[in-house]
């Protein structure tokens, strides 16, 4: 908890008190300033608010340290909200101009389908406030890949708190993800398979979430989720399989600047307590605090004002692609996603377990693995 709360810490302090833009650095690629400014500020939010709105959506039932904790970081999550979507803040924010804002009003959507609680605590015009800087993002044409779920995640966030989403966007990004299977647990980001973490940065997290709305609303089968949560596990198992022993994966692919960010995935079936028999709790809970504290402990991943800086494993500002800026950084705050089980779950309670990859390299007798038909 300690470590996500500085995390978020920096951004939710400046835009509740107006001074996100006055105050967060723009660290980016050379040339990609400009650019990466116009974006950027939004992306800190809608990225914070995916990875924190479980642990605020817990109940507070007494004064322990965690729930005064977390009354504070929900007080200010709700007034960095609504100071977002507010057209006379200094801190208003982007959610029309280039391309990159559809992504982060999905992910700001995201947050808010995983606190219900938060969404209920805006007020009337904090809520329309919402719904409208959401509706605007729609003038953003996504791209033919996982840019689908963006607009789709937007809708199922209209669906679930006004009513009403537009059933064809969620529908086409359903389809066309089930036409990129690509099989064992993967999906294809776009017609083609890309060697990255985009499965669990985005497609199906944002997919199982989107159906999940739809399928809540009588909108969708019950079946399609259920078809689409045994892939899900399967590449959960993959995930878990990544973790070195040391805490370190395989680094391929794009976007590694969303460090720990990696494994949205694995920590969203466990959140949601849909751990195939294969994964024990408290086998997930080591694998991924120990991810965690390889990719966010090392010296230089946060500035001397606790802001992150660009990196994997410390400050690499290299691993950073042009799209890749101060604000795109806080996906790594979606590992956390457990922190929205109670204390008295068994994620927590279970007895510590070595990871598949420790037992592994440690000399220790596992089961063998295998892939899934469908």
């Amino acid at each position: 908890m300690q470590t996500l709360l500085k995390i978020v810490d920096p951004v939710l302090t400046a835009l509740a008190d107006n001074r996100l833009k006055a105050t967060m650095p723009i660290e980016c690629a050379p040339g990609q300033q400009a650019s990466r400014t116009a974006v950027s500020h939004l992306e800190a939010l809608g990225r914070t608010m995916a990875g924190l709105a479980p642990w605020l959506e817990l109940s507070a039932g007494d004064d322990t340290q965690e729930n005064l904790s977390r009354q504070r970081y929900f007080d200010l999550a709700r007034k960095s909200i609504a100071n977002g979507v507010d057209p006379k803040s200094p801190d208003y924010l982007n959610f029309t101009r280039n391309g990159q804002p559809l992504v982060d009003a999905a992910f700001l959507a995201h947050g808010l389908i995983r606190s219900p609680k938060l969404w209920q605590a805006l007020s009337t015009t904090e809520q329309a406030n919402v719904i409208q800087a959401l509706q605007s993002s729609r003038v953003i044409k996504p791209g033919y890949s996982n840019w689908l779920l963006f607009s789709a995640m937007v809708e199922a966030a209209l669906l679930k708190y006004r009513g009403a989403g537009d059933e064809l966007r969620m529908d086409y990004a359903i389809r066309q993800h089930q036409a990129w299977y690509k099989g064992d647990g993967a999906y294809g980001d776009g017609p083609d398979f890309h060697w990255d973490y985009y499965n669990s940065y985005v497609i199906q997290p944002m997919l199982l979430d989107v159906v999940k709305t739809l399928v809540d609303a009588g909108k969708a089968e019950k079946d399609l989720y259920e078809s689409l949560l045994v892939r899900a596990q399967r590449y959960a198992i993959v995930q878990e399989r990544l973790i070195n022993p040391d805490g370190s994966f395989a680094a391929f692919g794009r976007s590694l600047a969303y460090r720990c960010g990696a494994f949205q995935l694995l920590a969203q079936v466990a959140l949601q307590k849909n751990l195939p028999p294969e994964l024990a709790p408290g086998q997930v809970r080591s694998a991924l605090t120990a991810v965690i504290r390889r990719t966010m402990d090392m010296n230089g991943t946060f500035d001397a004002k606790g802001w992150l800086r660009i990196g994997l494993c410390g400050h690499q500002p290299g691993i950073g692609e042009t799209y890749i800026s101060t604000g795109s950084l806080y996906l790594c705050s979606v590992a956390f996603l457990p922190l929205g089980l109670p204390a008295s779950d068994e994620f927590w309670s279970a007895s510590a377990l070595d990871w598949t990859s420790k037992r592994i390299w440690s000399g220790q007798n596992v089961k063998t693995d295998h892939a899934i038909k469908g």
